[in-house]
């Protein structure tokens, strides 16, 4: 009996270590996806336009542009920079100052308009330079497109790849989490057998199987959420990496679903397992 007792826990031990490895490389997969999209998110909302002013233009005209822009949905935050202001950076820059030979201040006064992410890409930017040229005091609006262009296709690129990075894990993990729980229930063929031999109902046979393995899912889930909060501790203390930067809303979001796969996942493939073998003849069992 206790021998029995030591291998039942020896083989459900070794089956939740193997689905929490799996689960763990999942999520794993899963946050750095989702820690790029943040960075690359931020990265985007660096990009900004600069809308150089005419000298003409009145206060009252400078005061409307603003306004229009702090409620477009494009705009992020918008900021006046003043001739004198302009002088200052150009000067902090570049260590002269035109106006020492030129006599007077060259530059002009410029909004700075930062862009909301999904606005950060040429196509966008350019319907942006469009809405925005009935308006006579501005000059011109000025961008840097090339770098524009390098950020949006290395952010598509690097997350097409990470989402079929992760696409690649779920299925990895579908198998082996399946192929682990069908090595545990084959031990079980006997019994399961035996069960259906004396009248029980399919439903009957598979519902302990069922409820242990969704049990062990959920066990691997917490044990692969808590290696995935230590990683994350020791990522933030050692490097300065936070995944808090991805939002706590999105970081529980995460941890539900992968709780729902590690549920999802241990219902339906002990399910499957179990009604293999009930539908199994008495001497097919011996020779698989």
């Amino acid at each position: 009996m206790g021998r029995g007792r030591h291998n039942f826990f020896n083989m459900y031990f070794t089956t939740t270590i193997s689905i929490t490895l799996v689960l763990f490389l999942l999520g794993l997969v899963g946050s750095i996806l989702l820690f790029a999209n943040s960075v690359s998110e931020e990265l985007k909302e660096k990009v900004s336009l600069s809308l150089v002013l005419n000298d003409s233009i009145q206060q009252t005209e400078v005061e409307r542009i603003t306004r229009l822009l702090t409620v477009a949905p494009y705009a992020k935050s918008v900021t006046y920079v003043s001739k004198e202001e302009a002088l200052q950076e150009y000067i902090a820059d570049l260590g002269e100052d035109p106006a020492d030979f030129l006599g007077y201040n060259p530059l002009l006064a410029s909004l700075e308009v930062s862009l909301n992410a999904d606005y950060a890409h040429v196509d966008s930017i350019r319907m942006i330079e469009t809405k925005l040229k009935p308006f006579t005091g501005i000059k011109r609006v000025v961008y840097h497109q090339e770098l524009i262009n390098a950020i949006d296709k290395n952010v598509r690129v690097i997350s097409w790849f990470l989402l079929g990075l992760a696409i690649l894990m779920l299925v990895f993990s579908l198998v082996l989490i399946n192929n682990t729980i069908r090595l545990s229930v084959y031990s079980k063929r006997f019994i399961i057998h035996t069960m259906r031999l004396v009248g029980a109902t399919p439903w009957f046979i598979r519902a302990p199987f069922v409820r242990k393995h969704m049990l062990v899912g959920l066990t691997a889930s917490l044990l692969a959420l808590g290696l995935l909060g230590l990683l994350g501790y020791y990522l933030r203390q050692e490097f300065g990496i936070s995944f808090v930067s991805v939002g706590h809303a999105t970081l529980l979001l995460l941890a539900a679903a992968l709780i729902l796969v590690g549920l999802l996942i241990t219902f339906f493939s002990s399910y499957r397992a179990v009604g293999k073998y009930i539908r199994l003849k008495t001497d097919e069992l011996y020779f698989i």
